[in-house]
């Protein structure tokens, strides 16, 4: 049975939750895949949870970082050994829902786009299991109703689903398009180049991915209290909006810039407010001036029901 997809899943020092990732696969409704497991640099047993993955079933193949290189150069990695009609990715201590690889499938074959964007939602530990919460109101703004074959002049609001693990392309797409590398928030620039690249795109409202959030903080995105991951933050924000502009697409700017106001400025300010260092502040003030220097700044505003009814 040929493959038609391959999933590239990095991680680094995910021992407690890559096995959850690995069984995620393993149950798709679809089984024609491989995917590339690519430990980077982990101290943990990160190297022998993949291995015995690669022992037990031939899909999966192993690469090993000596020292962590970061996501965007592992999923560049990746990419490279990806011989297959179509390429995704999962990080490893995500899991994918299981019938993702289906629809994600399906709803190309049916459109014949260049790649397809689903929902996901957060997994939250509660008493002791990871519970899968709601769509957000901005995922569900992305990737609700069901559209195909569109692109982002009809479809602005698209440009709110950046996360590299929510799409599944055609393996062509990703020719000339490759992660930034040694930052944080790789996948904000690349996902707005594959928004303008593609000469159509899918949205899809089910849920494809469960988002696990560490209840230790140690993924990523609950570091923005650090001066290099903001930076890398706000560089990759107003990186992605560079590209949309450069596309000329100022719909799509203005959705952007009013998602991030309503949505990651207020959680910086209140940051900033305690933070003890003073460059902290200086520097988020220099990304609000950056924002507000934009032309579409004057005419985005944040948009209160975002936020009115955010829950997990």
């Amino acid at each position: 049975m040929d493959a038609l997809v391959t999933m590239i899943v990095p991680g680094r020092d995910v021992a407690g939750y890559a096995p959850a990732a690995i069984a995620s696969l393993q149950a798709q409704t679809e089984q024609r895949w491989r995917a590339i497991l690519i430990d980077d640099g982990s101290i943990d047993d990160t190297e022998a949870v993949f291995a015995d993955a690669a022992a037990s079933d031939p899909r999966f193949t192993v690469l090993h970082h000596h020292e962590a290189r970061g996501l965007g150069a592992a999923r560049n990695i990746g990419i490279q050994f990806v011989d297959t009609p179509f390429v995704g990715f999962l990080d490893a201590d995500d899991e994918l829902t299981a019938g993702a690889l289906r629809l994600w499938l399906d709803t190309l074959d049916e459109s014949g786009s260049d790649f397809v964007a689903g929902a996901y939602v957060r997994s939250r530990l509660a008493d002791g299991v990871y519970r899968p919460g709601r769509v957000q109101p901005w995922v569900a703004r992305a990737t609700s109703p069901r559209r195909l074959g569109v692109t982002l002049t009809e479809h602005p609001d698209a440009s709110a689903n950046i996360v590299a693990w929510s799409k599944l392309s055609r393996t062509e797409l990703w020719a000339d398009l490759r992660f930034p590398e040694n930052v944080a928030y790789e996948d904000q620039i690349v996902a707005q180049r594959m928004y303008t690249n593609a000469r159509s795109f899918d949205v899809i409202p089910d849920v494809v991915v469960q988002w696990r959030v560490r209840p230790d903080g140690t993924s990523i995105t609950q570091g923005k209290d650090r001066l290099p991951v903001l930076h890398d933050y706000t560089t990759a924000l107003l990186g992605g909006i560079g590209v949309l502009r450069a596309a000329g697409n100022s719909a799509a700017v203005r959705s952007r810039l009013a998602l991030i106001l309503a949505m990651d400025l207020p959680p910086l300010r209140r940051i900033a407010a305690e933070h003890p260092d003073p460059a902290y502040a200086i520097a988020l003030d220099a990304f609000e001036e950056a924002l507000r220097a934009l032309p579409e700044f004057a005419h985005a505003a944040p948009d209160p029901s975002l936020t009115a009814a955010l829950t997990w």
